[in-house]
């Protein structure tokens, strides 16, 4: 086929030029606090991205009959009132696939990190929940690497599970450490910031480059200088880039950081559009908008390989009360939570997990089984030694049962403590609960046990690597030798004089 003549191409360039000129214009009536009021495009549609003649971006959000409310999706100084707007006829979008590894990008795919503009296929950020047909049960174990989730509040692939607590506790150090765990796995993950301040991003790309968990993982971040717009696409965009990797059968974990401030930008937007306030002065579609949002993380059937995309949301409370609005509405969406109690964080028990109060309503059916057999009682020991502690605080006397309990209660206590990015594989869990159910570190105190524990785990490593090695990858636990083997090393060193 003849490429085409320079006539023939001056000819398409006029005619695109004219249409461009016959399409509707609008004007900017009003502007401010990251919203415009433009009139005279009575054909713009919902989430249409809308453009200003000084280069500048919207989202058309609020339709109503005699202007458009629209979202401004960058600076707000560039808008001024009288300038011209004209639809795109395209919805928001942002580039996917594995071109983002190690990036950070905003909600749109702009670069964040100095480099050149990702080149990927894009999605947009909008899209439709899986339908019930394409979702297949959670029967598969997320590793967290924390031995006090991994044991008690196990978490399954394709599961949503809240992290909420109050400010300052390790809500996103715990995400952290999830998404570090990884590095070595076959989980994408996808970390969303939503509002924090710029140096807060810079923190996190810092603490996961330095554990080589940064190749594995892709930042979308709208930080606290970007426009409320933005920071209300963040998590669909972070979503959008999860689900892709899930539909290739990959799979992913997106971890929003947070959905406290993703709900007080969109009230931000909600008020300024003039829709109706409601409880706590939230829209009446707020609980809408975050179902629609974790409507899309589930267990995919269909793929080649059984795609997975799990979700862990941060939802930030204040003097501990979970019955506030956004987080009672999330904890409701959600698949269980994780909850981080302010006493135990300044009792310096890290993470600050309350294993009382935290729930996995679905993980429990995707746990190992080894670790399911090993852990089915911690939970019932954990909540049975804090109620027996308080009583040994005012000086009663005690049997020696419940002296007992309180001892390895502690011991297990002092065991769950875990340092930063010091993931635990599924064997180090193992024998570690084993030993302390057992009462082989009866007698050891606490502060003394974590590192008794770690010198016998390394000594049955070593001599036992094939076994060890099974029992972190197979279902089930691997004969009686370890148990044999970790009794004697750990009397071995508790004869040994300190």
């Amino acid at each position: 086929m003849p490429s085409p003549s320079l006539a023939d191409r001056l000819a398409d360039g006029v005619e695109l030029e004219l249409h461009r000129a016959m399409q509707p214009r609008g004007a900017v009536i009003e502007v401010g606090d990251g919203v415009a009021r433009v009139v005279g495009l009575p054909e713009v549609g919902s989430e249409e991205l809308v453009a200003f003649d000084s280069g500048a971006i919207g989202m058309a959000y609020e339709l109503a009959p005699d202007h458009t409310g629209v979202v401004l999706l960058g600076s707000a100084d560039q808008v001024r009132a009288g300038e011209g707007a004209e639809a795109r006829g395209t919805l928001p979008s942002l580039p996917v696939g594995p071109e983002l590894l190690g990036r950070i990008v905003d909600p749109l795919g702009r670069p964040l990190d100095e480099r050149s503009t990702p080149a990927g296929p894009r999605l947009p950020i909008f899209r439709p929940a899986p339908a019930l047909i394409e979702r297949a049960p959670v029967d598969r174990p997320l590793l967290t690497g924390v031995m006090v989730v991994d044991s008690a509040i196990p978490i399954g692939r394709g599961q949503r599970q809240l992290i909420v607590g109050d400010r300052n506790v390790g809500k996103t150090a715990l995400a952290l450490d999830v998404v570090a765990a990884q590095r070595a796995g076959d989980v994408t993950c996808v970390y969303v910031v939503i509002g924090q301040p710029i140096s807060r991003v810079l923190s996190i790309r810092e603490a996961l480059e330095k554990r080589g968990a940064l190749a594995n993982t892709i930042i979308i971040a709208s930080h606290a200088g970007d426009p409320p717009g933005l920071q209300y696409l963040a998590p669909y965009a972070g979503t959008t880039v999860a689900e892709e990797l899930a539909e290739r059968g990959q799979d992913a974990l997106v971890v929003f950081d947070d959905l406290t401030k993703h709900a007080d930008a969109y009230r931000e937007l909600a008020l300024l559009l003039g829709r109706s306030p409601g409880r706590e002065a939230f829209p009446g579609d707020i609980f809408y908008i975050h179902a629609q949002l974790l409507e899309r993380v589930t267990a995919r059937a269909g793929t080649p390989h059984g795609g997975s995309l799990t979700a862990f949301p941060i939802v930030e409370t204040t003097d501990s009360d979970i019955s506030a609005y956004i987080p009672t509405n999330l904890i409701s969406i959600t698949d269980g939570q994780i909850y981080l109690d302010t006493a135990l964080f300044e009792r310096n028990q890290r993470p600050a997990v309350d294993i009382g109060r935290s729930v996995s309503r679905v993980g429990g059916a995707a746990q190992r089984p080894s670790l399911r057999k090993t852990a089915r009682n911690l939970r019932i020991v954990m909540s049975r030694f804090e109620a027996l502690e308080s009583l040994t605080r005012v000086g009663l006397d005690v049997d020696p049962a419940t002296r007992q309990a309180v001892e390895r209660g502690r011991i297990m206590r002092e065991l769950l403590r875990q340092p930063r990015f010091e993931r635990r594989t599924v064997a180090d869990q193992i024998l570690a609960l084993t030993a302390v159910a057992e009462g082989w570190l009866d007698g050891t105190p606490p502060l003394r046990a974590r590192a008794t524990l770690r010198a016998a785990t390394a000594r049955v490593r070593a001599e036992l690597p094939e076994l060890m090695s099974a029992m972190d990858t197979e279902p089930e636990l691997p004969g009686d030798e370890w148990r044999d083997l970790l009794h004697a090393i750990l009397q071995e060193l508790a004869e040994a004089p300190p």
